[in-house]
């Protein structure tokens, strides 16, 4: 009889300083922010061990000292199949599956693989700021459809899109739940989506990196290819084990297209840029898609929903600053318009004042004025400290 796992140990602060870390590493070159300090609440990994399994994993591989090319590694393929219909109901063939070299690839290829140069990609913002640098960046460009807040969440605002396509749009690139918001899109919205994207001949690009990572007592992350099966013919999904795993140093993701000819396509791109997985990412994911790494996960999402509550309530005693209720992902969207104070103030006050490295939200496009996104992730000492240091900062609104 195996032993029973142990429980996660959370609160440990593990010290990331100096170990070439870009989230704390690099917080001097970006923010300015060099006090010993200084609290990186920006880059969207976490500050815990991944689960012992995938330890275990690498410590086997590195014990061999022989560092050769991996083979198609069935394990890696299999645990993913198995992850997708136990934790989220979802049979996926083994030959739908692409592995990527992480989702920002993922999209990167999606673009370049369904699109052309001076066509337009959708995004409904504010959203992960990548999505827009990816499509820029390949001479591609950028079709918002800002989202409406409905009770203090982010909804898709049909009348207000109205009109807003221009005709050169040819994908829609969804983020499922939606970062930095943390919404989780029900069935009805991502049908709706699927219909929009039917109805004006766009591939759908279902970014779902946040699937596992859905808090208690929220709704239920549905897979879009569930929800809505009658667009299989352009729908790409994007998942990947390293953001619920905290394995994003290993450059994995999946891009799972069932559809035999979106999927050529995609995969003629990546056979013409030589992408492959190495060896040391697929065995990782293997041992965290597992009932071990099933029991961390639900430790992990029990840990944050207490880390949300705590930071959220330490900003609602700011006036004028609030956060909106997060469903899902472990990164807090922050709006301090209701402050008065200008994007540069806020930064000054942030950054200056409490030492802390926080996403601006201009770069999440049309809708992120005026808020920043902290990542809280961290042992919960951490964002006490954090919250205590932001109220400090705002003091004189009291």
């Amino acid at each position: 009889m195996s032993p029973a796992p142990t429980t996660p140990d959370f609160d440990e602060l593990i010290e990331r300083r100096g170990t070439d870390c870009n989230k704390w590493d690099d917080m001097g070159k970006v923010f300015g922010l060099t006090a010993p300090d200084a609290l990186a609440m920006w880059v969207a990994d976490m500050d815990f061990r991944a689960p012992a399994p995938v330890r275990a994993a690498l410590e086997q591989i590195v014990a061999s000292g022989v560092y050769g090319y991996p083979g198609e590694n069935r394990a890696y393929l299999d645990a993913i199949r198995w992850w997708m219909e136990t934790r989220h109901g979802w049979a996926v063939a083994p030959e739908a599956i692409l592995s990527v070299h992480g989702l920002v690839n993922g999209t990167a290829l999606a673009v370049d693989s369904y699109t052309a140069p001076g066509d337009a990609v959708v995004l409904m913002t504010p959203v992960y700021h990548a999505f827009a640098r990816v499509v820029k960046a390949a001479g591609r460009r950028v079709t918002e459809l800002p989202l409406a807040e409905v009770d203090g969440q982010y909804a898709l605002d049909w009348a207000g899109w109205e009109g807003r396509l221009t005709g050169a749009e040819r994908m829609l690139i969804l983020c499922s739940p939606h970062n930095p918001g943390g919404r989780v899109w029900s069935a009805d919205e991502l049908r709706e989506i699927a219909a929009f994207c039917r109805e004006r001949d766009l591939i759908l690009v279902s970014d779902e990196i946040h699937h596992d990572l859905v808090l208690p007592g929220s709704p239920r992350h549905t897979v879009t290819a569930l929800a809505a099966p009658e667009i299989a013919d352009r729908l790409v999904t994007l998942t990947a084990a390293t953001k619920s795993f905290n394995l994003a140093g290993a450059h994995l993701g999946n891009a799972i297209i069932p559809d035999a000819g979106l999927r050529a396509r995609y995969a003629a791109r990546m056979g013409a840029l030589g992408i492959s997985p190495g060896l040391f990412g697929p065995p990782m994911v293997a041992a965290a898609y597992s009932p071990e790494g099933a029991a961390w996960i639900d430790a992990l999402v029990a840990y944050l929903a207490e880390n949300a509550r705590v930071f959220d309530a330490g900003i609602a005693a700011i006036p004028g600053a609030r956060s909106m209720k997060l469903q899902a992902t472990y990164l807090s969207w922050v709006d301090f318009s209701g402050t008065g104070i200008d994007a540069e103030g806020l930064r000054a006050r942030v950054e200056g004042g409490a030492r802390i490295a926080a996403n601006h939200g201009e770069s999440f496009g049309t809708g992120g004025a005026q808020h920043l996104r902290f990542n809280i992730a961290t042992p919960r000492a951490r964002v006490a400290e954090a919250v205590a240091r932001l109220q400090q900062a705002f003091a004189d609104l009291q």
